[in-house]
């Protein structure tokens, strides 16, 4: 019996293979992707597009794996004009100087705005969850008949009748609104915060990509990753080490998930984004490569210089400061930059964007340097305002979530705990819900209290 079950061959179902894992199934991102990054491959379009229309099965798959050693072995583009390096030095080599006046906090400001900028990503993160992956083309249709356009509030449980969810082909029925939780619902948005934080007592401020990759494997299942993190935790069971874990067949190598890990490093480094921005490219790398990785030290960078000043110029271009300047993703934010003091309005910057950037595709929709632009024009428009800001940031749809997550944790940082009304905090109540290993539910404020210990390291 036993060795007629040994004697069968094995056979992979290509149908039932992880759409998030499945090089094969997105190799049209992969052409998106390589022809953005100057690669030399826009003559092989045709094979592309006729392999990623072949049945699903061993052959497509054997097919694929050709087209995977033409992208790695691909050259650039002549003409292409951006300058765009995976290691650090090289990074800093390309990076434009920028200094401002800082004002260090004392103790118990510091404290505070620590406890902005773990709050303020929750809310941010909150704020956005029930609608992510929602397109705008509904989004705004939505807003407006529950009454909250331009968005000012949170949407609530109560807007979503029978009649609101017959109007819109995205599912709008049970979905974590702010009046139906208790806390920070489980959110890899926020899940990475509370990682970095478990990172950082476990292996020190000195820790490396491999320690981050460790940690991964430890504290969550797979199936807590996504994008271009998932390939990257499947790559690491099949030791594949980083950086190498960051290009091995994986087309989302310049989405926004690392754009979203960054926040623990800025919080604990107030007023050192160039060491907020290393330990980003530490964590980055292990998934990520060119304006992947420099939206996670942009990210980081920002929120360490939020820290200490209450410029929102002096934090966007601290935080720019530490990226190559010959790269897509400063281009893309000076351009956002410029518009606001060139007087664009909010309206013409969200038209921008959205013509840059196509929503409904997942490349578009999903790219680090569209949410980026997103971040950037909200905090410019938002004027400090926390909850001008972290709507606008929901409001221009792409990434709800992380793009509202993010502004928050800049502005919480920026604005202290008292800086965020009590409307946007009751629903958090104090917690953050997670699918972290031994963690659980984080309480916020013991996370500051070991935030500044990591501080004094």
């Amino acid at each position: 019996m036993f060795a007629k079950v040994y004697n069968q061959e094995i056979k992979i179902d290509y149908n039932n293979v992880d759409a998030l894992n499945s090089y094969h199934s997105d190799l049209m991102k992969e052409y998106v992707q390589c022809i953005e990054e100057g690669l030399d491959i826009e003559k092989y379009k045709s094979l592309f597009e006729a392999v990623s229309e072949m049945q699903n099965g061993e052959y497509k798959k054997r097919m694929s794996d050709v087209i995977y050693e033409m992208v790695i072995n691909a050259k650039m583009q002549k003409d292409y004009k951006y300058n765009e390096p995976s290691m650090l030095k090289e990074i800093k080599a390309l990076r434009v100087s920028y200094d401002f006046e800082k004002k260090m906090p004392d103790a118990e400001t510091l404290r505070k705005k620590l406890l902005g900028a773990w709050t303020g990503r929750a809310v941010g993160c909150l704020l956005g969850k029930p609608i992510e992956c929602i397109r705008s083309d509904e989004l705004i249709p939505l807003l407006k008949e529950t009454g909250n356009y331009p968005m000012h509030r949170y949407i609530l449980s109560t807007d979503i009748t029978d009649e609101v969810c017959s109007h819109y082909k995205f599912g709008l029925k049970n979905k974590p609104y702010a009046d139906t939780v208790d806390g920070m619902p489980v959110d890899d948005d926020t899940n990475y915060v509370a990682l970095a934080q478990k990172i950082i007592e476990d292996y020190g401020r000195d820790f490396e990509s491999e320690d981050v990759a460790t940690a991964w494997m430890k504290y969550q299942s797979v199936f807590s990753y996504f994008t271009a993190e998932r390939t990257a935790f499947v790559n690491f069971i099949n030791c594949i080490e980083p950086p190498a874990s960051a290009m091995y067949k994986n087309v989302a190598r310049e989405w926004i998930g690392a754009q979203i890990r960054g926040d623990y490093f800025g919080y604990i480094n107030p007023g050192n984004p160039e060491k907020a921005a290393e330990m980003a490219f530490t964590d980055a790398r292990i998934s990520h490569v060119k304006n992947g990785v420099y939206g996670e030290m942009f990210a980081s960078a920002m929120i360490s210089c939020a820290a200490v000043t209450d410029n929102i110029d002096d934090i966007i271009l601290g935080g720019l400061a530490q990226i190559p300047s010959t790269s897509r993703l400063y281009e893309a934010v000076m351009k956002i930059y410029n518009g606001y003091k060139n007087g664009v309005t909010v309206d013409e910057c969200f038209n921008v964007i959205h013509a840059a950037y196509d929503e409904h595709t997942d490349h578009g929709w999903c790219h680090t340097i569209s949410n980026a632009m997103i971040v950037t024009a909200a905090l410019l428009y938002g004027e400090g305002d926390f909850g001008k800001s972290i709507c606008i940031a929901v409001g221009m749809a792409f990434d709800t979530d992380c793009n509202g997550a993010t502004v928050g944790s800049v502005l919480g940082m920026r604005n202290t705990i008292d800086g965020i009304d009590d409307y946007w905090k009751k629903p958090i109540n104090g917690k953050i819900h997670t699918s972290i290993f031994g963690v659980g539910t984080v309480d916020i404020e013991k996370a500051v209290d070991k935030t500044i210990e990591h501080i004094n390291l």
